[in-house]
């Protein structure tokens, strides 16, 4: 595997974005990068997944945002990805586990994740904020569970132009109750903890994410201007993994703990049909 200098050796961006959504619809594994070349640049990646979003057929109701480690960071110019979260994939948070389908094969995680619900229409002209005017955006702040998939199982591995190329490694989000009295907490008070089979995985603090969820937010209002997909009212924001990307496996339970004694529990069952 390696990353694309010829872009005329290179599958095109809608052969590599036909391969993963075929994938996604019939929920089977990929044995690797489709045409084993992966893209060189974000820019590169993002055109993937334009074409990938085009060709799904569901709307948008969010993004999910995630870190990118060094030495992709210095690489690739950014510390954050994003990826689309579409209606379908959309679950609430009940007394009983959330059933999630995950590809048989491929990549499934479970991430506890602070989300935030966008207030109102972002200005699509927009494409620089401080912290202060993201804030002046959250509608509202939820806990939930990104579930992190892809029909392809090493796409971790390969790195951050392979995630933002499949829907950013998406698989949906759990969204659990509203938080109304996190601001008045420090960052460190926002409590975590992931458990996998009743063991725990991870614990962690809205401190691990960097600058906070908001910041967060700030990558996604500016990302989304530039690519000419400026935030709406009423889109959530999966503002990165708190405890970890914790692996889990079809079958499987896992199970998050939150500030205010908030907990998600949810259940993983193999994907059949499209996913």
């Amino acid at each position: 595997m390696k990353l694309s200098e010829d872009s005329s050796s290179s599958p095109s961006p809608a052969a590599v974005a036909t391969a993963f959504t075929g994938a996604r619809s019939q929920a089977v594994a990929v044995p690797g990068f489709p045409g084993d070349v992966l893209p060189a640049t974000l820019a590169d990646a993002y055109a993937i997944q334009d074409e990938a979003i085009a060709l799904w057929p569901d709307r948008i109701i969010g993004w999910k945002i995630g870190r990118i480690p060094e030495p992709f960071a210095a690489q690739l110019g950014a510390d954050r990805l994003m990826g689309p979260i579409f209606a379908g994939k959309l679950w609430q948070a009940g007394a009983t586990p959330t059933a999630v389908p995950v590809f048989v094969g491929g990549f499934a995680a479970v991430e506890a994740e602070f989300v935030i619900r966008v207030a109102r229409n972002a200005d699509p002209a927009k494409t620089a904020y401080t912290l202060e005017e993201a804030a002046e955006l959250i509608g509202a702040f939820h806990v939930g569970i990104e579930m992190a998939g892809s029909p392809l199982a090493t796409i971790n591995v390969l790195g951050p132009t392979a995630v933002v190329s499949d829907f950013g490694n998406n698989n949906g989000l759990i969204l659990g109750p509203e938080l109304p009295d996190w601001q008045g907490q420090p960052l460190e008070a926002l409590r975590c903890e992931t458990f996998i089979e009743g063991q725990s995985a991870g614990t962690g603090t809205g401190a691990n994410l960097p600058g906070g969820p908001v910041s967060a937010l700030r990558f996604a209002l500016e990302t989304g201007a530039r690519r000419g997909r400026p935030l709406q009212a009423g889109d959530l924001i999966s503002t990165g993994a708190v405890t970890g990307i914790h692996d889990i496996h079809a079958g499987e339970k896992a199970r998050v703990t939150f500030p205010g004694g908030h907990e998600i529990h949810c259940v993983t069952v193999p994907a059949a049909g499209q996913i």
